[in-house]
């Protein structure tokens, strides 16, 4: 069934102009049963996040996207909504009128052990709280093969707005599990005989690797990125059994936490 819209201020739509904190809350992103609700913004995202078992609550769209997705959005229990250009780019606040935007309920919170005991290939995020960062991030692990990705509690949620729009709805396919401490990480993927190998341009007193001399390894590794401000903080860096770099240019430090996932990824996949 496809309902049209013809006033921006239709309360059917008022979910789609909440802020983060309105769809979701902090308790609700840790809740094992799912609470909560995200956007999936565009066609694609809307499209990968029907494939992934997420379920909708409305969906707006214009005419021929709505007719594409209606069958697929009822069968999961959704409503699919129509309404023009004016009235999707007035609710969403986006200067372009997306073809499709979604409101869905969040998935299950998956647990730490539960990824880790079945991945080989994991991103461990220290304080990345940039979101368009953690989506960059969650864009290259999952296009290069890897397994999971592990957040401690002060890194940006994968199903916020922006991340999910940079990953382009990739998310989906990179389960992810928030960790309490870096002392609990440590012990599970220890527990599992991860290699834990941290991303650093330099370390006072640790000797840090070139990325390509550990490479050739099939081992089970966790790759642990730091925050773009300040890096890996001291307790991770300690705590990884290897300190790794991507050899760079003189006179240029360091490279944006996001590129620096990709290229790690790619040499350690």
């Amino acid at each position: 069934m496809i309902i049209e819209v013809d006033r921006a201020d239709d309360q059917r739509l008022d979910a789609f102009r909440w802020r983060e904190r309105q769809l979701t809350t902090i308790a609700q992103r840790r809740n094992a049963v799912g609470e909560g609700h995200f956007i999936a913004e565009g066609d694609l995202v809307v499209e990968r996040a029907l494939h992934a078992g997420c379920i909708p609550e409305h969906v707006l769209c214009d005419p021929k996207t709505a007719n594409r997705f209606a069958d697929r959005i009822a069968t999961a229990g959704g409503t699919t909504l129509v309404a023009s250009a004016d009235i999707r780019r007035e609710v969403t606040g986006l200067g372009v009128p997306l073809d499709a935007i979604g409101v869905f309920r969040r998935p299950a919170v998956r647990t730490l052990t539960d990824i880790v005991s079945s991945s080989k290939r994991l991103v461990v995020l220290d304080g990345i709280d940039n979101p368009s960062n953690v989506g960059s991030i969650v864009r290259s692990a999952a296009a290069l093969g890897w397994d999971g990705l592990l957040l401690d509690t002060s890194s940006s949620d994968p199903l916020a707005r922006r991340a999910l729009r940079v990953a382009m709805g990739t998310t989906f396919a990179l389960p992810h599990a928030r960790y309490s401490s870096t002392n609990e990480l440590i012990e599970t993927l220890a527990a599992h005989r991860f290699d834990v190998v941290g991303l650093t341009p330099s370390h006072p007193t640790r000797e840090v690797l070139d990325i390509a001399s550990i490479a050739s390894s099939s081992a089970p590794r966790a790759l642990v990125l730091g925050s773009e401000r300040n890096g890996l903080s001291a307790e991770m860096a300690e705590a990884c059994a290897h300190l790794a770099s991507i050899p760079m240019r003189d006179g240029i430090d360091s490279l944006n936490v996001a590129i620096a996932a990709g290229i790690a990824c790619y040499a350690l996949r």
